[in-house]
């Protein structure tokens, strides 16, 4: 996995360095140097501009530049604070001018068309957010130091960051609480399946759809048929659906009272995905929070069933012995918790899991799951071709199926996210929906050799 950090914890990182500050600056002025003549070609005769702000940032830019003249670059360091309104002919621009830790407003000049190579993180981007004060100038390319930063993977910093580059310049990071997700991981959090492995090693119960809604309770279900659960058993409310993916198994319910029925018929299953498609009525309320109370399955909540927990999900959630996992977009998310997530979205999961002792897979252009006692993974594979209706449900029957197969919850739904967005990039880049993903599914399995 690779570390995240704050800007507040790689300020104590940085202080906390057995290296002076000096050596620091000169290995980050290395790595900027090497990048930059990647970017362009050989240095000799190349026309840099370096951007230097006062602090650190400003001071790696101008090491980097030290050692391109050394290289036969021709280098014009401009002042951040007293920088013209156009930068002249260049090959290249170096923005060294603020850091990660960068409040307030930034008016750079115009680059004139030359690619930009940023230092740790775009100047005027905010590393704990990715909110931009003022503007920023947009990079082909980002070198930043040790671990990445929040504001690195957030939009729109995300955007302006362009490729970003790790350079390790000897800052112990090991102890940082979030990562990003690579496929090595998700192939460790994956069980092999034994020889003696039959169909109910994996069982998921799967309560969804409701008239009109069928499609959210097919997607679903058939999602934790193709993610490894050897049997599906599907409970509609109210509702029997003859088109139900053909290997699950009905269990019929009445429109009201559903849940003591279904609680009745709960018998073999190792996990349970609760909510698409259900409605959000008060045969709903009623029925997903006691069969949340009265069963140990873990449990993915998603769609409707977060909607009718809503601000009640702090009260309700902790009393549950089994894992549970939440997976809301911004809007359910603002019906948990009475706000929306915020610019901090890694701090918005957290403070949310802790609050429910759930597991929380915040949606969005990059996913953030967190776990109740503050650890965070993020997950930045898939693209927008993901924002169709439908795969959501798909998500919720991926991450059900991992349960049922003993994954633990965090990483359950971080592989799930994982696999989900790999899906999805095998894909059309356009015309994809939520029903494709079910055929696309083993192949991003199958990159982790599962």
């Amino acid at each position: 996995m690779i570390p995240i950090v704050t800007p507040e914890e790689m300020a104590a990182i940085d202080a906390a360095a057995p290296q002076p500050v000096e050596v620091l600056i000169e290995r980050a002025g290395a790595a900027v140097a090497r990048t930059a003549l990647e970017l362009l070609g050989g240095a000799y005769g190349r026309r840099v501009v370096v951007l230097a702000g006062k602090g650190n940032n400003g001071a790696d830019g101008r090491s980097a530049a030290a050692r391109l003249r050394r290289r036969g670059a021709r280098v014009e360091v401009i002042d951040a604070g007293s920088s013209p309104d156009r930068f002249g002919p260049a090959d290249l621009v170096i923005d060294a001018a603020y850091g990660t830790g960068f409040h307030g407003q930034h008016h750079p000049p115009e680059p004139g068309g030359a690619p930009v190579l940023a230092v740790d993180i775009p100047s005027g981007v905010s590393g704990l957010t990715g909110e931009v004060g003022g503007w920023a100038l947009p990079a082909v390319r980002t070198v930043t130091f040790a671990a990445y930063k929040p504001g690195l993977l957030l939009e729109p910093g995300r955007g302006l960051a362009g490729e970003v580059e790790v350079a390790d310049i000897g800052l112990d990071v090991a102890g940082a609480a979030a990562g990003i997700v690579e496929r090595a991981d998700v192939a460790a959090y994956l069980p092999r399946r034994s020889v003696a492995s039959h169909k109910w090693r994996a069982a998921v119960l799967v309560v969804a759809g409701s008239p009109g809604m069928a499609g959210a309770a097919q997607l679903a279900a058939a999602a934790a048929q193709r993610a490894g659960a050897g049997m599906v058993r599907l409970a509609s409310p109210g509702f029997d659906d003859p088109t139900r993916p053909t290997e699950a198994v009905g269990i019929p319910l009445p429109a009201r009272g559903w849940a003591d029925a279904l609680l009745g018929a709960v018998g073999r299953e190792h996990a349970m995905v609760i909510g698409p498609g259900l409605g959000a009525g008060d045969a709903t309320r009623q029925g997903v929070r006691k069969v949340l109370a009265h069963t140990d399955l873990p449990a993915v909540i998603d769609g409707d069933g977060l909607t009718v927990l809503g601000v009640d999900a702090a009260d309700v959630l902790p009393e549950r012995a089994a894992p549970t996992v939440l997976t809301p977009h911004d809007g359910e998310f603002e019906r948990l918790v009475g706000h929306p997530p915020g610019a901090d979205r890694l701090a918005a999961a957290r403070q949310l899991a802790a609050a429910t002792g759930a597991v929380v897979l915040l949606k969005g252009p990059v996913t953030i799951v967190a776990a109740p006692d503050g650890e965070v993974q993020v997950v930045t594979a898939g693209d927008a071709r993901l924002a169709t209706a439908g795969t959501g449900d798909v998500l919720s029957g991926i991450i059900g199926a991992l349960l049922a197969q003993g994954v633990l919850a965090i990483e359950a739904a971080a592989a799930g996210a994982w696999l989900h967005g790999r899906a999805g990039s095998h894909g059309p880049a356009r015309g994809l929906v939520a029903h494709d993903l079910l055929d696309l599914l083993p192949s991003a399995l199958a990159e982790v050799g599962a």
